[in-house]
């Protein structure tokens, strides 16, 4: 298993890249998934603006607030000499536990002041150079243009939302020591809560900028899948918890051209140090390929339907999958003597949901047509 992107780099190809250490193989994983969702979301917004199903908009130039931005950019400037250029110079120091550091209140004033100086009077010269806004003056923007944006909300809301989840999900150890909430910000984080909290961020961000909720729901769908296996990639490959139970049983014969690792697994190396008495199976790796499959068939289906209905069928198709996942993977039973999991109550929720999404979603179809 790869810790870090400098393990992987070291290992696959034998080059020692050492400002890679810094670079945590889960996140990094993470970082492509929001990239290629991004990426065919972006696709699909020009697809359906091109169609005629949402419309780009015309909105008035405004003056920029010169006092905000000076502020804004100040902050950020302050931010990166003070965390960033401070660890350029003291990598040695921290490459083993960047996170650590970054949430720290160690760093380098006198490069924070200075940056924060530097960008305060680069946004000088530009607002200075920039011509005057005549009255009645517009500008375009088309619904892919705020994908920066989306995701950037996306983000915010989803890790809200994993985070939540997560402790409810061992709402025993929140109870216990409610300041876990904060010792590791970036560890436990379950995808149902980031699904739920992202998709309530996206939706709100679009319906405020003019795209249909329905349409919305649509371009999500397929890229919301391409991302969770894209991201359950950095689970298996950083070895981050979150694996199967044990599996001693031997491979069957029909599998022998399976390679072993991918019937049982060991995760050695993994990012949290952990021994694992026998191998687990290796369910993200599992739910990568299934992710995947998901994913080509609803791209490939995605033209078929009226609004809403590729969600719905999106919706089917995750839940069904991690119900299924959750047979051989760890995690805690929520309710005293039943062997039930938050995470199977929820797939069954989206299936449920999912069917009657369908219908509903055809039912209006149909009596707008009529």
């Amino acid at each position: 298993m790869y810790p870090t992107l400098y393990d992987a780099i070291l290992d696959i190809f034998g080059i020692s890249i050492p400002a890679f250490k810094i670079v945590m193989m889960f996140g990094f994983w993470v970082a492509v998934a929001f990239l290629a969702a991004n990426w065919v979301m972006t696709l699909e917004l020009k697809r359906y603006e091109k169609e005629g199903k949402i419309s780009a908009r015309k909105l008035p130039k405004v003056a920029p607030n010169p006092v905000i931005e000076y502020i804004t950019n100040g902050i950020i400037g302050f931010i990166f000499g003070f965390k960033l250029v401070y660890l350029a110079f003291n990598f040695s120091k921290h490459a083993g536990n960047p996170q650590g550091f970054l949430l720290s209140g160690e760093g380098s004033w006198l490069f924070g002041i200075l940056l924060a100086l530097a960008f305060i009077t680069y946004k000088f010269y530009e607002l200075r150079n920039e011509k005057p806004i005549e009255d009645g003056e517009t500008y375009t923007v088309h619904p892919y243009m705020l994908m920066g944006n989306l995701t950037l909300v996306a983000a915010i809301s989803g890790f809200a939302g994993a985070k939540l989840f997560h402790h409810l999900e061992y709402f025993s150890q929140l109870v216990d020591d409610p300041m876990v909430l904060f010792r590791d910000p970036f560890s436990g984080l379950t995808y149902f809560g980031g699904l739920i909290g992202g998709g309530i961020g996206v939706l709100w961000y679009a319906s405020k900028n003019g795209i249909n909720w329905k349409s919305m729901l649509d371009v999500g769908g397929p890229a919301m899948m391409l991302g969770y296996g894209i991201g359950r990639m950095g689970c298996h490959m950083s070895g981050d918890g979150d694996w199967g139970v044990e599996n001693l049983a031997p491979k069957p014969g029909w599998l022998n051209w399976l390679p072993d690792w991918a019937w049982s697994y060991s995760y050695p190396n993994n990012v949290h140090g952990l021994i694992l008495e026998n191998p687990v199976w290796p369910t993200p790796l599992y739910e990568v390929i299934m992710a995947l499959i998901i994913f080509g068939i609803l791209w490939s289906i995605r033209k078929k339907f009226v609004p809403g209905v590729l969600f719905c069928i999106y919706f089917i198709f995750a839940g069904m999958e991690r119900f299924l996942i959750e047979k051989i993977r760890v995690n805690p039973d929520q309710f005293d003597g039943v062997a039930f999991t938050q995470a199977e109550l929820i797939s069954m929720t989206m299936i449920v949901a999912g069917i009657a999404g369908i219908i509903y979603f055809n039912k209006i179809a149909k009596n707008k047509s009529n």
